[in-house]
């Protein structure tokens, strides 16, 4: 079978989210399958600044088609549209002009995808959010399968995606929440598709002993993993871990691996660690307490998955359906919606440590029964033959 991938990013430069999600699930089709990825040149996706050569290249034996981003996003003429689509009532034409604005912008793409459908037995789209996604999978909605990565925010109740969501073959779902999400927005609880989610990469080198001394992580450690910047919840889980360490009286350290946006004062106990091979992330991991994944706003968090495979449990923020529907079906770890209740976690975990074991326990092996590479490939040889046997409306 030929198999075309649609993402608006691709690469080992493009670190985290839907993309790494893209590009894993790129290459075990690969195994079986003959694949294609197109996608931009851009590796920003604040400014789609076109970076990377065009044309044909491969990355990790996967052939990929990079194309030119037409226009690269400008705050000054993005953010007025963003937010008044987003937050204030808006016509049908603002919506239309807020999607070029949102990106990217890439008609080469889409022109290729048009010329070349019958070359593709099934095509696959990352992010239903993006100018590709939303044009490209237009062309043959018929053999392609979407994976909206979809979010409870705003952007998901935009009009223009009501009766996108009804065109591909089939859904690949991250979870059930998100399933539900869609489902509730777009009125249509028939919509086709499978809970499908991701498998997880695990380097063949994962130094769990020689981790501690190298970063310096010794004694009682939580960890983070993610974009370090405010609309990930990070501020405020600073400010809770600093001020329950001061009432507890604790001596344990939050670790953040990422890049980050935002400033803040590092400390004894709040250390920046940058972004480090992942080897050495999923040692850190399997050492820590718990992982902290404090965001509103996710469709599968891929580091909550990498935290259960390595046995560890995780806290996340229950505001997000997401993360609290994980939480509760592996029974993996504990969530939190107030700082009185992340403060209570914390004891417990710190308190507890055959608990916390306990709790990581349960989430590995959920984690091995529903996100095992087999399981997940399984889903997706299903989905593929669907979208190819599918005929045009």
């Amino acid at each position: 079978m030929k198999v075309a991938f649609v993402v608006q990013r691709y690469g080992p430069e493009v670190v985290g989210g839907a993309e790494l999600h893209c590009r894993w699930i790129a290459e075990h089709v690969a195994e079986r399958h003959e694949v294609t990825v197109l996608t931009t040149t851009a590796i920003d996706y604040l400014s789609w600044q076109n970076v990377l050569p065009a044309g044909e290249t491969r990355v990790n034996g996967v052939r990929v088609l990079r194309f030119p981003v037409a226009r690269e996003r400008r705050i000054e003429s993005f953010d007025p549209i963003a937010n008044q689509v987003c937050f204030f009532e808006h016509s049908d034409e603002e919506e239309q002009r807020w999607l070029p604005e949102h990106g990217p912008v890439t008609p080469a793409l889409v022109e290729h995808l048009r010329e070349q459908q019958h070359n593709y037995d099934a095509i696959v789209f990352f992010s239903y959010r993006y100018w590709t996604s939303y044009f490209g999978l237009q062309v043959a909605p018929h053999k392609s399968l979407l994976v909206p990565t979809a979010e409870h925010d705003r952007v998901l109740y935009l009009r223009i995606f009501r009766d996108f969501f009804r065109l591909p073959a089939a859904i690949v779902f991250n979870t059930k929440e998100e399933k539900d999400l869609i489902e509730r927005v777009t009125g249509n609880r028939d919509l086709p598709g499978e809970v499908v989610g991701t498998g997880i990469e695990r380097p063949a080198a994962v130094p769990v002993d020689e981790v501690a001394p190298r970063l310096d992580l010794l004694g009682d450690y939580f960890v983070y993993v993610g974009r370090i910047e405010p609309e990930k919840g990070c501020a405020v889980m600073i400010d809770h871990f600093l001020r329950w360490q001061r009432e507890a009286r604790s001596t344990a350290t939050l670790a953040l691996f990422g890049r980050s946006t935002m400033s803040f004062s590092e400390n004894a106990h709040v250390r920046l660690m940058g972004v480090v091979p992942d080897g050495e992330k999923l040692a850190a991991i399997a050492r820590a307490r718990a992982l902290v994944m404090p965001s509103r706003h996710e469709s599968l968090s891929m580091v909550v998955l990498e935290s259960w495979m390595m046995g560890r449990p995780v806290l996340v923020n229950g505001d997000c359906e997401v993360l609290r529907g994980q939480v509760l079906r592996a029974n993996g770890g504990l969530y939190y919606r107030r700082y009185d209740e992340f403060a209570a976690a914390m004891d417990l975990l710190m308190g507890e440590r055959s608990l916390a074991d306990r709790l990581g326990a349960q989430g590995q092996e959920y984690f091995q029964a529903h996100y095992a590479w087999e399981r997940v490939m399984e889903k997706y040889e299903r989905l593929l033959a669907r979208a190819a046997a599918g005929r045009p409306r």
